[in-house]
């Protein structure tokens, strides 16, 4: 036994010995091939790995720049100007303290909504764009909020001094509708609460309680807000110090939000007790986190693009350097068979074949590793970017360690498979025709009677060869497969998105328009409506709609009520719609979270009547959409029966007159949008009349995954756009590497009396028979990748999925993938043509 290993151990060590002197003798000749593969590898799989890091970078950078503002556990509204909720205070400082005092409530701090309008030299009211005059338009701190707890991001200029009164900051979108800029030097009009009730508010008939001057020292991004549905855009115009909010909080203050951080592990308990301890009224305060993970939401879009590319990009990687890897393992064949003549093993000859290989495989993954890292600071991508609080370099010890492994192992694995079988194969002697193929297709040219370099090429294009004749000509196919396959999911990919975006009732808004009360707070006339809409002759079908958050299973979910069987509801998923008293549509993520299927049920408790069991009949993409505090988001809440909405939530300020809070309005077939909307305008100001909150019109609400799209709309195609040129460089190589393997056969055909352009033909023939017959594959594999990859993202979104092909240019794709070929081609092709005969005299 003993001397049976040590046998062993002496072979192994001369294989090594052996292996190792005849890469030293070799790597004068073989030392490009070598470089090609090490850089192949370094530079596709670096790519591959950096994109895949990327993504995980991108997909917890909210929640990585989130924490690093010191955000808060819970936040809600402590106090609101409102008698119709029992509230005749926009401030109530016994209310925080109260909080301040509860079990597990560590900390507190609030904002008041102060009443300030800018005015202009003149003294009148400044309307900003987009922010008309309303109370509580100006953001005070009362005790350090934004600038301690939930800490703004300053974007340019300098954070505000808390302690003085003269410094205010204002929201980036806000100064730049505005036309403000840092160092400016504002006039304000400071409102009295009375003041803000007055018809005439807004305009220079109703005085301010105080004129003053303030400087405009930054502008900053709020963290919750940075990432949000179109129906959260609710910014005020400044953010004050605390030095200005506390003098005016008893005369001049609408509203207090507070933020809230409690003892790890009892957000949930200390909710509990913060709503028991508001005015039964109130709007339960809400976890942060549902914040991070809507921003996660919205963010995913853009790690599954970057995520994609990566995979995509390691899929080439693998394939290129399998060719590349090919090509320089049958180099040595002829010097196999020599060795093979004078008396070596299968098992020296595949070490000989590999052992250059395995070390340029090794080199390559570590090169990939550090191109990886070099290209971390390009991450993450989405909203968040600008804001990160750490650009660098980054490490993702998970993706760079598994992905070295997959590259170096797999890799060599694969190389040494192909070294052993090339072993046992390999013929005795080194004549290059022995064994060669030939290709029927080639023969039928000939017989058809096409050009002689028709024949050639479709020869070359075809006949891999054999020995030192042989020719990648799998690889060139491959390559351009690869190459057309990758630009067509590309294509179709970024059509799906453009469709999505530009289609709302795949996001939900399976409606034109929506006519609602006080942003859903109020109530638009029923009858009025209902006059008034059915004999308008640009509707097509509408249904009114409340908004409430009801307990389904023991969990808070916002829910649009609607009449069963309504004209006008969400789209429909899986399922079918809602037609019954008794069923209930969820979003993706609610059933989900309930742990429940289509067919199930759910107990529905309302906080009035008993419990009522539902039955899931569906699931849709829901809009985002609702009344103020938690509402509806694409994967996220209920479609039921609105009388399961108690009857105090669907006339919260006991509207005079009664009825739904928004109406969905849909248009006719063949009539006009525009037609409509000024339809609805007009009839907005009837309705006006009789509803406490004023009747508006709305357009499309976009959630924050649609809000955020361009932060993706160009990735796909420059990605996209990349591997196609990585994969026409591989091609370029390919043919390459067949004309220098061809030199023989070409000799042979100049000799014969091919001329240069003849030469030259037969290179561009097999250029476009390879492209060809790639492309013929390619295009289906590609639409058929990239509706899988656009099904796949739809459904993580919780979008409709409707992918979408555009034939027109998938036929371009094709047709420049031809036109590429001989492009390609024209290099190889003056080569060939430059062969000299004398290259076969020496070879023969």
């Amino acid at each position: 036994m003993r001397s049976s290993s040590e046998g062993v151990a002496r072979d192994a060590g001369s294989f090594i010995r052996v292996a190792g002197y005849r890469l030293r003798t070799t790597m004068g000749s073989r030392w490009a091939g070598y470089l090609s593969l090490v850089l192949c590898i370094g530079l596709l799989g670096g790519i591959a790995m950096g994109a895949i890091a990327g993504a995980r970078r991108t997909q917890s950078s909210f929640s990585t720049y989130f924490s690093n503002a010191n955000a808060p556990d819970l936040a809600g509204i402590t106090g609101v100007l409102n008698p119709a909720l029992g509230s005749d205070a926009g401030y109530d400082p016994q209310q925080i303290r109260a909080i301040a005092r509860l079990a597990y409530v560590t900390q507190i701090e609030s904002a008041s909504g102060i009443d300030v309008l800018p005015l202009t030299k003149g003294g009148r009211p400044y309307v900003v764009a987009g922010f008309p005059p309303a109370a509580g338009n100006g953001l005070g701190s009362d005790d350090g909020l934004y600038f301690n707890l939930d800490r703004v991001t300053v974007v340019a200029g300098r954070r505000a001094d808390p302690s003085r009164a003269g410094e205010v900051m204002m929201p980036r979108e806000v100064a730049t509708f505005a036309g403000y800029r840092v160092g400016q030097v504002i006039r304000l009009g400071i409102y009295t609460n009375a003041a803000t009730q007055l018809p005439l508010f807004g305009t220079s008939r109703v005085r301010p309680y105080r004129v003053v001057t303030v400087t405009l020292v930054g502008t900053f991004v709020d963290p919750s807000s940075l990432i949000e549905d179109d129906v959260d855009n609710s910014t005020s115009l400044f953010l004050f110090t605390p030095a200005f909010s506390r003098p005016l909080l008893a005369c001049c203050s609408n509203y207090t939000e507070s933020a809230i951080k409690v003892e790890r592990g009892h957000v949930a308990l200390a909710g509990a007790e913060i709503q028991r301890a508001l005015p039964k009224e109130f709007p339960a305060p809400f976890q942060i986190s549902t914040v991070i993970a809507k921003a996660q939401r919205a963010i995913e879009p853009d790690s599954i693009a970057l995520g994609v590319f990566g995979l995509i990009a390691a899929l080439a990687t693998l394939l290129i350097a399998g060719q590349v890897m090919g090509r320089q393992l049958r180099r040595a064949d002829d010097d196999h068979a020599t060795l093979r003549a004078l008396g070596a093993n299968r098992a020296l000859i595949a070490s000989d074949a590999a052992l250059g290989v395995f070390g340029a495989i090794l080199a390559g993954s570590l090169l990939a590793v550090a191109v990886a890292v070099a290209v971390s600071p390009l991450s993450p991508i989405g909203p968040v970017r600008p804001v990160y609080p750490d650009r660098g370099f980054a490490v993702d010890g998970i993706v760079l360690g598994l992905g070295f492994l997959a590259l170096s192992v797999g890799l060599c694995a694969l190389a040494a498979a192909v070294a052993a079988r090339q072993a046992i194969r390999l013929p005795a002697s080194g004549r290059g025709d022995a064994g060669a193929r030939r290709s029927r297709v080639s023969g039928a040219a000939a017989s058809a009677g096409l050009p002689p370099s028709a024949v050639a090429g479709i020869r070359f294009a075809l006949e891999p060869g054999a020995g030192r004749n042989a020719v990648p000509v799998r690889s060139a196919m491959i390559g351009a497969g690869l190459a057309v396959a990758i630009t067509i999911a590309t294509i179709t990919f970024g059509a799906s998105l453009g469709s999505l975006v530009s289609h709302p009732s795949l996001y939900g808004w399976n409606w034109n328009f929506i006519l609602s009360a006080g942003g859903g707070s109020g109530n638009i006339p029923q009858a009025q409506a209902t006059r008034l809409l059915n004999h308008d002759p640009f509707v097509g079908a509408w249904s009114g709609a409340y908004f409430d958050d009801l307990n389904l299973d023991g969990q808070s979910t916002p829910v649009i009520g609607e009449a069963p069987g309504a004209a006008v509801q969400p789209p429909i998923l899986t399922g079918h719609r809602f037609d019954r008293a008794q069923d209930v549509v969820l979003g993706a993520i609610t059933l989900a979270d309930l742990h429940k299927r289509v067919g199930d049920s759910v107990v529905l408790q309302n906080g009035v009547g008993p419990p009522v069991r539902l039955t899931i009949v569906g699931t849709a993409t829901m809009p985002a959409i609702g009344g103020p505090g938690p509402h509806l988001e694409m994967g996220t809440g209920a479609l039921l029966d609105y009388q399961l909405i108690p009857a105090p939530a669907r006339d919260p300020f006991n509207d005079p007159v009664t009825g739904p809070e928004s109406i969905f309005v849909d248009l006719r077939r063949g009539a006009s949008s525009s037609g409509l909307a000024r339809s609805l305008q007009q009839m907005s100001m009837h309705l006006s009349n009789n509803a406490n909150f004023g009747v508006t019109t709305e357009t499309v609400l976009r959630p924050a995954e649609i809000v955020n799209y361009r932060t993706i709309g160009s990735i796909p195609a420059l990605l996209g756009a990349a591997l196609c040129i990585g994969a026409g460089a591989a091609l370029v190589l390919t043919l390459l590497a067949s004309v220098r393997r061809r030199k023989r056969d070409l000799a042979l055909l100049k000799a014969l009396g091919f001329t240069r352009r003849q030469l030259a033909a037969a290179i561009a023939w097999q250029s476009s028979i390879a492209v060809g017959i790639g492309t013929i594959v390619g295009v289906p594999l590609g639409i058929q990748m990239g509706r899988f990859l656009w099904d796949r993202f739809a459904d993580e979104i919780h979008a409709v999925p409707l992918p979408i092909v555009p034939a027109s240019s998938v036929v371009l794709v094709a047709a420049a993938a031809l036109v590429l070929a001989n492009v390609v081609a024209a290099v190889p092709g003056v080569l060939a043509a430059r062969t000299k005969t004398s290259v076969l005299l020496r070879t023969e």
